[in-house]
């Protein structure tokens, strides 16, 4: 009856048909317990469900609007240490100690796809020690970037590792001030630091826009492809239709992520 009065809503669900579901709730009225609600006095309501559902066993969860939260819902009762979340390609590094990684996988690899359907996005489950190797490689490709693009020594470049820069874009356009508030930095070498990463962003863009136009216009009048994608292209060497068709699935989709999604 609350479902039929407003008072509570289904916001998302997801199933694997006589065995396990995930449903996430969401309570407009503050003073219902959402989860409780759904659950009933001494499970009354939920057994009910389940017994309709061939004893599916059903999984209730507080629906939240940040995608990090719902995944830890979702993924109880697993307990998540931390969580990495990219935005670019939809999906979350989830991870979880050795000891919870039977749990958060579940059979099969039930319980993790079902909390992928039901937050929308790609959840990857992985241990401390895969984390700890994926934050130094990607540790080790920046600083290889900034050293590269910015001309600086690897000192230079993990103190704004360190201090959280990733991208050639925030070093150019981070506020003045916040750079300023790193201690090994003076306002001039913030200055100059600035002004690499202005003039590496527009020499990186001048050659992109140099590929796409090797790219052929059958490959640009393809409407599914966005100009970023046919920029990626181009950095692979595909220029062609024939380039194009000798890629297998799993190389095309490495070149353009969001294929993947």
């Amino acid at each position: 009856p609350e479902i039929d009065q407003g008072l509570l809503e289904i916001k998302a669900a997801a199933r694997d048909p006589g065995v396990r579901a995930k449903i996430a709730v969401y309570a407009h009225d503050k003073r219902i317990d959402p989860i409780g609600t759904c659950v009933g006095v001494r499970g009354t309501r939920i057994t009910a469900v389940r017994n309709e559902l061939g004893n599916e066993a059903i999984d209730i969860v507080l629906w939240s609007e940040d995608p990090a939260q719902m995944a830890i819902q979702s993924l109880a009762p697993a307990v998540v240490k931390s969580i990495v979340v990219d935005e670019d390609n939809h999906s979350m590094d989830v991870v979880v100690d050795d000891s919870e990684l039977a749990i958060a996988i579940g059979r099969g690899g039930q319980n993790v796809r079902l909390a992928s359907e039901l937050t929308g996005w790609q959840i990857n489950i992985i241990t401390p020690e895969e984390s700890e190797k994926r934050q130094e490689a990607e540790s080790g490709a920046t600083r290889a970037l900034f050293v590269d693009k910015l001309d600086i020594d690897e000192d230079v470049a993990d103190i704004l590792i360190a201090e959280g820069f990733a991208s050639l874009e925030e070093v150019a356009y981070v506020p003045l001030e916040e750079m300023l508030e790193i201690e090994e930095f003076d306002e001039d070498i913030v200055n100059e630091l600035r002004n690499r990463a202005r003039n590496a962003l527009l020499t990186i863009e001048i050659a992109r826009e140099e590929n796409i136009e090797a790219v052929s216009q059958d490959i640009r009048d393809i409407q599914a492809l966005t100009p970023t994608m046919i920029a990626d292209l181009a950095q692979a060497g595909v220029n062609t239709l024939d380039d194009l068709a000798e890629l297998a699935i799993d190389e095309l989709q490495t070149i353009i992520p969001a294929l993947d999604e």
